[in-house]
């Protein structure tokens, strides 16, 4: 057992290390680089938001990472999912609080957060990491703010006009 430690141990120091060195070196025209997500439009109660869609895993992976310049309130992110279920947002590399929107399959709301902070560091990980209580099937990033400027709550409806 001792052995199994001592092998364990310097692996995962190495692995944790590989991690952050990897996160600190990550070259500038890849966290600068647009990322092209396909643009679509969804109403929340009578608003009308232009949304930069993210539906596959990579683009999820991606979402607003990188991104220092705020984005309008008439404008946000959708993240899609295949089927209503928990969904985890760890806000590493975002440059600016959030507003985070959680909406089941029908559009409605079933779980938000206002202006949420992003992670200061990788080690941040659980004061960063915001999950809905209920099943979802899409999340909505804004700049913080939104949902008072749509006056979100939990009557509020999204209806999505193309995506």
């Amino acid at each position: 057992m001792v052995h199994k430690i001592a092998v364990l141990v310097p692996v995962i120091i190495a692995a944790i290390a590989l991690g952050v060195l990897g996160l600190v070196f990550i070259p500038p025209g890849f966290k600068n680089a647009p990322a092209g997500f396909p643009v679509g439009t969804v109403r929340i109660n009578h608003d009308v938001i232009k949304v930069e869609v993210a539906k596959s895993s990579a683009e999820k992976e991606r979402w607003l990472m990188f991104r220092h310049e705020k984005m309008p309130f008439n404008s946000a992110m959708i993240l899609v999912y295949d089927k209503p279920d928990l969904y985890s947002m760890w806000l590493l590399n975002i440059g600016y609080n959030l507003d985070l929107i959680w909406f089941d399959e029908n559009g409605n709301v079933v779980y938000m957060v206002k202006d949420v902070p992003p992670c200061k560091s990788t080690f941040d990980m659980a004061d960063c990491t915001y999950k809905n209580t209920e099943p979802a099937k899409y999340v909505i990033a804004a700049t913080s703010g939104f949902i008072d400027k749509h006056r979100v709550n939990k009557d509020s409806r999204m209806s999505i006009t193309s995506i």
